[in-house]
Protein backbone atom coordinates (compact mmCIF):
# COMPACT_ATOMS: atom_id res chain seq x y z
CA UNK A 1 0.00 0.00 0.00
CA UNK A 2 1.62 3.61 -0.97
CA UNK A 3 0.70 6.64 0.79
CA UNK A 4 2.13 10.17 0.04
CA UNK A 5 2.87 11.20 3.46
CA UNK A 6 5.11 13.96 1.80
CA UNK A 7 1.88 15.81 0.47
CA UNK A 8 1.31 17.95 3.86
CA UNK A 9 4.53 19.97 5.40
CA UNK A 10 3.62 17.89 8.88
CA UNK A 11 4.08 14.74 7.32
CA UNK A 12 0.63 13.57 8.38
CA UNK A 13 -2.31 12.79 6.22
CA UNK A 14 -6.19 12.49 7.09
CA UNK A 15 -7.87 9.05 8.00
CA UNK A 16 -11.54 9.06 7.73
CA UNK A 17 -12.99 6.53 9.57
CA UNK A 18 -16.10 4.50 8.84
CA UNK A 19 -17.92 1.88 10.47
CA UNK A 20 -17.80 -1.40 8.41
CA UNK A 21 -21.50 -2.60 9.53
CA UNK A 22 -23.52 1.09 8.94
CA UNK A 23 -21.35 2.58 6.98
CA UNK A 24 -21.85 5.69 9.26
CA UNK A 25 -18.71 8.13 8.94
CA UNK A 26 -16.99 7.97 12.60
CA UNK A 27 -14.18 10.37 13.05
CA UNK A 28 -11.12 12.08 11.20
CA UNK A 29 -7.80 11.82 12.68
CA UNK A 30 -4.43 11.92 11.01
CA UNK A 31 -1.62 9.42 10.77
CA UNK A 32 1.80 8.76 9.59
CA UNK A 33 3.58 5.74 8.67
CA UNK A 34 4.38 4.34 12.72
CA UNK A 35 1.05 5.36 13.51
CA UNK A 36 -0.42 3.36 10.08
CA UNK A 37 2.10 0.39 11.69
CA UNK A 38 0.65 0.30 14.48
CA UNK A 39 -2.94 0.03 13.20
CA UNK A 40 -2.05 -3.00 11.71
CA UNK A 41 -0.42 -4.58 14.03
CA UNK A 42 -2.56 -3.73 17.16
CA UNK A 43 -5.73 -3.88 15.20
CA UNK A 44 -6.69 -1.34 16.55
CA UNK A 45 -7.10 2.13 14.80
CA UNK A 46 -4.36 4.62 16.12
CA UNK A 47 -3.65 7.96 14.98
CA UNK A 48 -0.87 10.55 15.36
CA UNK A 49 -2.37 12.99 17.85
CA UNK A 50 -0.75 16.71 16.80
CA UNK A 51 -1.64 17.79 20.44
CA UNK A 52 0.10 14.77 22.26
CA UNK A 53 2.73 15.21 19.58
CA UNK A 54 2.69 11.07 20.18
CA UNK A 55 1.36 7.78 18.48
CA UNK A 56 -2.59 7.61 20.24
CA UNK A 57 -4.73 4.54 19.90
CA UNK A 58 -8.07 5.35 20.17
CA UNK A 59 -9.46 3.90 23.36
CA UNK A 60 -6.65 4.01 25.06
CA UNK A 61 -8.19 5.80 28.19
CA UNK A 62 -12.11 5.26 27.36
CA UNK A 63 -12.36 1.80 26.24
CA UNK A 64 -14.26 2.48 23.21
CA UNK A 65 -11.94 0.68 20.53
CA UNK A 66 -12.38 1.33 16.78
CA UNK A 67 -11.54 -2.44 15.83
CA UNK A 68 -9.53 -2.38 12.77
CA UNK A 69 -10.56 -3.98 9.29
CA UNK A 70 -8.88 -2.55 6.37
CA UNK A 71 -7.43 0.50 5.16
CA UNK A 72 -6.85 2.01 1.56
CA UNK A 73 -5.89 5.03 0.22
CA UNK A 74 -7.34 6.94 -2.36
CA UNK A 75 -6.81 8.08 -5.68
CA UNK A 76 -4.48 10.35 -4.96
CA UNK A 77 -2.53 8.06 -2.35
CA UNK A 78 -2.78 11.14 0.67
CA UNK A 79 -6.02 10.32 2.35
CA UNK A 80 -6.72 6.97 4.11
CA UNK A 81 -10.62 5.25 4.46
CA UNK A 82 -10.37 3.00 7.16
CA UNK A 83 -13.10 0.53 7.71
CA UNK A 84 -13.36 -0.12 11.54
CA UNK A 85 -16.28 -1.77 14.02
CA UNK A 86 -16.58 0.32 17.01
CA UNK A 87 -16.30 -0.26 20.71
CA UNK A 88 -18.83 2.15 22.40
CA UNK A 89 -19.53 5.32 21.20
CA UNK A 90 -16.67 7.07 19.29
CA UNK A 91 -16.79 10.79 20.02
CA UNK A 92 -15.48 12.48 23.27
CA UNK A 93 -19.38 14.05 23.68
CA UNK A 94 -20.58 10.33 24.06
CA UNK A 95 -21.89 10.47 20.57
CA UNK A 96 -21.39 7.30 18.42
CA UNK A 97 -19.89 9.71 15.39
CA UNK A 98 -18.35 12.99 16.18
CA UNK A 99 -20.93 14.32 13.21
CA UNK A 100 -24.17 13.56 15.67
CA UNK A 101 -26.99 11.91 15.07
CA UNK A 102 -27.81 13.31 11.15
CA UNK A 103 -25.20 11.07 9.68
CA UNK A 104 -26.32 7.83 11.49
CA UNK A 105 -28.39 5.51 9.55
CA UNK A 106 -31.07 4.40 11.91
CA UNK A 107 -32.26 1.25 10.63
CA UNK A 108 -29.53 -0.73 11.11
CA UNK A 109 -27.49 1.29 13.50
CA UNK A 110 -29.15 -0.17 16.66
CA UNK A 111 -28.78 -3.71 15.67
CA UNK A 112 -25.12 -2.96 15.45
CA UNK A 113 -24.94 -1.29 19.14
CA UNK A 114 -27.02 -4.44 20.08
CA UNK A 115 -24.32 -6.84 18.77
CA UNK A 116 -21.72 -4.99 20.73
CA UNK A 117 -23.23 -4.93 23.72
CA UNK A 118 -23.73 -8.98 23.64
CA UNK A 119 -19.83 -8.87 22.49
CA UNK A 120 -19.24 -7.08 25.86
CA UNK A 121 -21.20 -8.66 28.16
CA UNK A 122 -20.47 -12.27 26.94
CA UNK A 123 -17.25 -12.81 29.27
CA UNK A 124 -18.92 -11.20 32.25
CA UNK A 125 -19.91 -12.32 35.47
CA UNK A 126 -22.38 -15.30 34.75
CA UNK A 127 -24.06 -14.27 38.25
CA UNK A 128 -24.95 -10.98 37.02
CA UNK A 129 -25.44 -11.37 33.19
CA UNK A 130 -27.91 -12.95 31.76
CA UNK A 131 -26.14 -13.07 28.16
CA UNK A 132 -22.79 -14.19 29.92
CA UNK A 133 -24.90 -16.96 31.58
CA UNK A 134 -26.05 -18.26 28.28
CA UNK A 135 -22.03 -18.42 26.67
CA UNK A 136 -21.44 -20.07 29.86
CA UNK A 137 -23.69 -22.69 29.44
CA UNK A 138 -22.41 -23.40 25.39
CA UNK A 139 -23.97 -23.77 22.19
CA UNK A 140 -26.57 -26.32 22.57
CA UNK A 141 -28.37 -24.11 25.41
CA UNK A 142 -28.39 -20.84 23.11
CA UNK A 143 -29.45 -23.10 20.19
CA UNK A 144 -32.07 -24.50 22.20
CA UNK A 145 -33.10 -20.98 23.58
CA UNK A 146 -33.64 -19.84 20.04
CA UNK A 147 -35.90 -22.81 19.48
CA UNK A 148 -38.19 -22.08 22.52
CA UNK A 149 -38.47 -18.38 21.29
CA UNK A 150 -39.53 -19.53 17.41
CA UNK A 151 -41.72 -21.73 19.31
CA UNK A 152 -43.62 -19.11 21.06
CA UNK A 153 -43.39 -16.12 17.97
CA UNK A 154 -45.21 -19.22 15.79
CA UNK A 155 -47.93 -18.95 18.83
CA UNK A 156 -48.28 -15.64 18.77
CA UNK A 157 -48.52 -14.92 14.98
CA UNK A 158 -51.96 -17.05 15.63
CA UNK A 159 -53.76 -15.05 18.35
CA UNK A 160 -54.56 -11.30 17.50
CA UNK A 161 -52.61 -9.71 20.61
CA UNK A 162 -49.98 -7.31 18.74
CA UNK A 163 -47.94 -6.56 21.34
CA UNK A 164 -47.10 -9.84 22.37
CA UNK A 165 -46.51 -10.91 18.67
CA UNK A 166 -43.72 -7.97 18.47
CA UNK A 167 -42.31 -9.19 21.94
CA UNK A 168 -41.77 -12.33 21.04
CA UNK A 169 -40.19 -11.01 17.66
CA UNK A 170 -37.56 -9.08 19.33
CA UNK A 171 -36.64 -12.47 21.99
CA UNK A 172 -36.44 -14.63 18.94
CA UNK A 173 -33.95 -11.55 16.99
CA UNK A 174 -32.43 -10.82 20.11
CA UNK A 175 -31.19 -14.51 20.64
CA UNK A 176 -30.79 -15.19 17.17
CA UNK A 177 -27.90 -12.30 17.58
CA UNK A 178 -26.49 -14.92 20.31
CA UNK A 179 -26.44 -17.79 18.38
CA UNK A 180 -24.52 -15.92 15.41
CA UNK A 181 -21.97 -14.55 17.47
CA UNK A 182 -21.55 -18.11 19.45
CA UNK A 183 -20.60 -19.29 16.35
CA UNK A 184 -18.29 -16.60 15.05
CA UNK A 185 -20.73 -14.30 12.85
CA UNK A 186 -22.39 -11.06 12.79
CA UNK A 187 -25.66 -10.04 11.33
CA UNK A 188 -23.95 -8.32 8.11
CA UNK A 189 -22.59 -11.87 7.35
CA UNK A 190 -26.23 -12.82 7.30
CA UNK A 191 -27.04 -9.74 4.91
CA UNK A 192 -24.26 -10.62 3.04
CA UNK A 193 -25.76 -14.10 2.20
CA UNK A 194 -29.28 -12.68 1.39
CA UNK A 195 -27.94 -9.99 -1.00
CA UNK A 196 -25.95 -12.30 -3.25
CA UNK A 197 -29.77 -14.35 -3.19
CA UNK A 198 -31.46 -10.98 -4.08
CA UNK A 199 -30.70 -10.76 -8.00
CA UNK A 200 -32.64 -8.05 -9.59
Amino acid sequence: MNIDFTKYADGLVPAIVQDASTKNVLMLGFMNQAAVDATISLQKVTFFSRSKNRLWTKGEESGHHLNYLSMAPDCDQDTLLIQANPIGPVCHTGADTCWGTENKVESHDFLVQLEQVIEQRKTADPSSSYVASLFAKGINKIAQKVGEEAVELVIEAKDNNEQLFLDESADLLFHYLILLQSKGYQLTDVVKVLAQRHKP
